[in-house]
């Protein structure tokens, strides 16, 4: 029986890597999980990512406003705009990819996602993701905010409970997701379990040394171009 609604949920992630936009791609509709509860303390995708630095994957990082009391949601962070990180950032991603093949046409889109003004993270965030999906031609129409949604539960329940709440049939999970989610409850929900299981494509890097997979998307935008990155992630997806 062929899937009639695919559903991914992940959180804003900040210039995620090349297998979340496979998700989306994959995706009927895409789940910004902008309701997930934001660490306490410690790093997190939805704040930083790795980039090459000097050759080697190095994190980059959007500062955050900690000071707050209890637990806050992703839509509720503030970025802190204390320091002048987004103009290091740029100048970090200009020294070490200006040699890359496709640096001028990647950099103007990067540039203006990184000078968004907003002091929401989740917004910051999906602006990005959403400049990027334009880039690469990926529907933005199947993008929907989780915090737009009336669902409950807890891990394996609130998915289950979003993926219906979007009339998804089908869950499309990554290779991840083991650790805290219960694969037997989504078929005893009505939903069918789908596994990503993307296979990281490999392409020419400047450094000329072993190939660094899993960083930011903003890698392959540099040294490959929208299209070419576009034709990326359909290979990494293919191996599914």
């Amino acid at each position: 029986m062929p899937l009639s609604r695919v559903v991914a949920i992940h959180q804003p992630n900040f210039f995620p890597w090349l297998g979340y936009f496979d998700k989306i791609a994959r995706a009927d509709v895409f789940i910004l999980m902008d309701n997930a509860q934001f660490p306490k303390t410690g790093g997190t995708w939805s704040n930083r990512v790795k980039l090459l630095v000097g050759g080697r994957a190095a994190w980059v990082t959007v500062p955050i406003v900690r000071t707050f009391h209890g637990t806050r949601r992703i839509c509720e962070m503030q970025i802190n705009d204390a320091t002048l990180w987004r103009d290091r950032l740029e100048k970090t991603i200009r020294m070490n990819y200006a040699r890359t093949p496709r640096f001028e046409t990647a950099f103007a889109l990067i540039a203006e996602c990184l000078s968004n003004s907003t002091v929401s993270l989740s917004d910051y965030n999906i602006a990005a993701i959403r400049a990027v999906m334009a880039g690469l031609q990926l529907d933005q129409s199947k993008l929907v905010l989780g915090s737009t949604l009336n669902a409950e539960g807890n891990a394996t329940d609130l998915l289950i409970t979003m993926t219906k709440a979007v009339g998804g049939t089908a869950y499309l999970c990554g290779g991840g997701a083991s650790g805290y989610q219960l694969d037997e409850k989504f078929p005893a929900a009505g939903i069918q379990l789908v596994h990503q299981r993307f296979r990281h494509p490999l392409y020419p890097q400047v450094s000329g040394a072993e190939f660094v997979p899993g960083l930011s998307v903003i890698d392959a935008l540099m040294h490959c171009g929208f299209e070419s990155t576009r034709a990326l992630i359909e290979e990494g997806g293919a191996g599914a």
